[in-house]
């Protein structure tokens, strides 16, 4: 069980930390200048995650030069779908793409090849021996439907109405893919776990995009299923879903879920999360990254409002989403001061 020197893990587990733990989304990347210059020495995105000994290094170089309380694996939510069969590559300022796309072919016609995790895997190992005693260590994937969304378009989408119409055309179909995600998400969860990560995030980044009716078909059904079979095999780790977007069905999806602690994004006011969220539930957000990046008194004031807000419950500070590429590291410095104070 984590004593005081895991502030994180401790307050995943339910207990009120006397100061604020913090780890930001995205943290391992873009805005940090050891990033840059190893990505321009390994080349692409997938050369990095796919190179366990670059990949482990770009997941400490925050934990190095901020002191996060986590560390969160430095990886993609598309590590899945390539497992499942699909081949996966990166297009230089246009983003992932996964061929075929399975608006156009069948998953029956797919082969999974799990082989193409245990890299990600080694990477969990070579961080977890070099991590400080007091950082917890996070694993996360994405969320069944997010995931699906890439899977059946091919790309991202704003609207993600490739994945919604299919749904609708062929909920059956849907189901199918759906179900594939999540049966090798738990397992791919849990080779993370046995690797070494101590807790786990479910990365449902488009989960906003859906109707009611949906969200609790392809968001709520699948996620339950995840952390139902997952707590199966690893009943002391935790899970924090991040279904980003959920708004005012935030606490259905805590409810239906079953999450240890749940993530919230920056459209979501602190105020209203705490007194609407079940009791005692950890949760962690929700500072707005465009925040971070101006600074000063605006910074100042949205971090105080955050932590006044959830003063009652477990709180562990994060941003709303991912930390933008153009962030000062002087912004990340003073947020760390103003938390920790």
């Amino acid at each position: 069980m984590p004593g005081p020197d895991k502030p994180l893990l401790s307050v995943l587990r339910g207990q009120k930390a006397e100061k604020t733990p913090i780890w930001l989304m995205r943290q391992a990347g873009r805005y940090l200048p050891e990033y840059r210059a190893l990505r321009a020495e390994k080349g692409g995105f997938l050369n990095l995650v796919y190179d366990p000994d670059a990949a482990a290094e770009i997941t400490l170089q925050p934990i190095r030069r901020f002191g996060f309380d986590g560390a969160i694996l430095f990886s993609d939510i598309l590590i899945v779908p390539y497992a499942l069969g699909q081949d996966l590559r990166f297009e230089a300022g246009e983003g992932p793409r996964l061929s075929p796309p399975l608006v156009d072919a069948a998953l029956a016609g797919l082969e999974a090849v799990p082989g193409r995790l245990e890299p990600i895997y080694r990477t969990v190992d070579k961080v977890k021996a070099a991590l400080p005693p007091k950082t917890t260590f996070l694993g996360f994937a994405g969320s069944p439907w997010t995931v699906a969304t890439y899977m059946v378009a091919g790309q991202g989408s704003k609207e993600q109405a490739e994945a919604r119409r299919y749904a609708y055309r062929d909920p059956v179909a849907f189901q199918e893919i759906l179900d594939a995600i999540a049966s090798m998400t738990v397992d791919y969860l849990s080779g993370q776990v046995r690797a070494g990560v101590e807790a786990v995030q479910l990365f449902d980044s488009w989960a906003g995009s859906l109707s009611p009716q949906q969200f609790e078909q392809w968001v709520v059904a699948p996620n339950a299923r995840i952390v139902s079979d997952f707590k199966s095999r690893h009943p002391d780790v935790p899970v924090i879903g991040f279904p980003k977007g959920a708004g005012g069905k935030l606490a259905a999806y805590a409810r239906g879920v079953g999450v240890d602690a749940i993530g919230l994004d920056e459209t979501v006011d602190p105020a209203w999360a705490a007194a609407e969220l079940p009791d005692g539930l950890p949760v962690q957000g929700n500072l707005d990254p465009l925040a971070l990046i101006a600074g000063g008194a605006a910074l100042e004031s949205a971090v105080a409002r955050i932590i006044s807000a959830f003063g009652e419950r477990p709180h562990i500070f994060n941003l709303g989403h991912g930390i933008l590429q153009d962030t000062p590291i002087a912004h990340v410095e003073q947020l760390l001061k103003l938390v920790r104070q």
